[in-house]
């Protein structure tokens, strides 16, 4: 009995060993197998074969020599009014915030000043001398033809002619006079926003450009004496620069007057473009870069001075293979993408590659157009 039990118990055994020796190639017909060759072999029911994205490589136009460096958005130095006080005087009143829109010849601060009824007096003082200087001018002329019919008439001298008509050329020299002082004091009121016909009123600083207010300096109840100082700054901002640092030996593939690419991080994927305006004449001697200005239109007011981005300027271009930056699996050693040779079948091939434009690299050596590579899943290849 005892020699039958143990015969029982190694046929069990055995049958054991022969399903787990049959079940190890069924789990094992799942998994990737390295070739020879060293590419990675998928079975056809593998599941990361469906995790894989695969497409032909293709040819676009790369350029030979491309330009990018760092810039910020400027407000044009030719487009940017700042404002003085026209007086000494109190400001009553801010009429405008900062980002405010503005308009030219709108009021955008009101100054309670002296200088205001001294430039009133002063207008009417210059009103009341043209009056009478147009009024000794009457009577010079009047003079002058009595006098006339009394010397036709032998009534009189020669030299009182002479005489009256001296007086009335005086007349009009101070009617003359007399309107120039008056035209001065009027466009004295009209620097300061006042009206001839009002007694009490308040300076009103205008707006002497279209734009929006960048900054404010001056607040209602502060008393200024210096009107040197502006208190106000104003930009169209209509068109703008885009200010980049350009290393001296790339400066030669820019010229006046090309067209640029600029990228802005305020506005991720959107691409502007702008203008070679001014190239500086001289070279910082701390960077050894060369100031480039490229103006934007900005009709929307979406760019803003101080935005940060970048000049992107192409030379020339040729037709190179390039493939989705994901497709590349970069390592210390080595850049390489998985090529399928058949299907199921993967070789690392090692590449080189350009400049990045966007998610696209252009292909140097390595892999030709035509090509299928996976562009998408190249990792999950990575550990065979």
């Amino acid at each position: 009995m005892m020699r039958h039990a143990i015969a029982f118990c190694l046929m069990l055994a055995m049958a054991g060993c022969g399903r787990q020796q049959q079940a190890a190639p069924e789990k094992s017909s799942a998994a990737a197998a390295p070739t020879d060759s060293g590419a990675i072999r998928l079975p056809s029911d593998s599941p990361q074969l469906k995790r894989l994205r695969i497409e032909e490589v293709r040819t676009a136009q790369v350029p030979l020599e491309e330009v990018i460096v760092p810039g910020k958005i400027e407000a044009n130095p030719t487009r940017i009014s700042r404002i003085a006080l026209p007086v000494a005087g109190r400001v009553k009143q801010v009429m405008v915030t900062i980002g405010d829109t503005v308009r030219q010849g709108q009021p955008v601060i009101a100054l309670d000043s002296p200088e205001t009824g001294a430039a009133l007096s002063a207008y009417r003082q210059a009103q009341a001398k043209v009056t009478q200087a147009k009024a000794a001018q009457g009577k010079a002329e009047a003079d002058v033809n009595r006098i006339k019919d009394l010397f036709d008439n032998r009534a009189v001298a020669q030299k009182e002619v002479i005489g009256a008509e001296t007086a009335l050329a005086q007349a009009k020299s101070d009617v003359a006079q007399a309107e120039a002082s008056l035209e001065e004091t009027q466009k004295k009121l009209q620097i300061f926003g006042l009206q001839s016909d009002q007694q009490v009123q308040d300076i009103l600083v205008r707006a002497p450009v279209s734009g929006k207010v960048l900054e404010i300096s001056v607040a209602a109840g502060e008393y200024r004496n210096d009107t040197s100082a502006p208190v106000m700054t104003i930009a169209d901002l209509s068109t703008v620069f885009m200010a980049a640092d350009v290393p001296e030996d790339r400066i030669r593939f820019i010229q006046p007057g090309e067209q640029v690419e600029i990228n802005l991080s305020a506005y991720p994927g959107q691409m502007f473009r702008g203008q070679v305006k001014r190239i500086s004449d001289t070279v910082d001697p701390q960077t050894r870069t060369i100031k480039v200005r490229a103006e934007l239109q900005n009709p929307a007011g979406r760019l803003r001075p101080e935005m940060f981005g970048e000049i992107r300027h192409k030379q020339g271009s040729r037709e190179m293979p390039v493939v989705p930056a994901g497709a590349v699996v970069q390592g210390d050693q080595r850049n390489v993408v998985y090529r399928e040779n058949s299907p199921g079948v993967f070789e690392p091939v090692e590449v080189t590659f350009g400049r990045r434009e966007g998610d696209r690299l252009p292909i140097l050596s390595g892999i030709k157009p035509g090509d299928r590579i996976v562009i998408d899943g190249a990792m999950l290849l990575r550990n065979y």
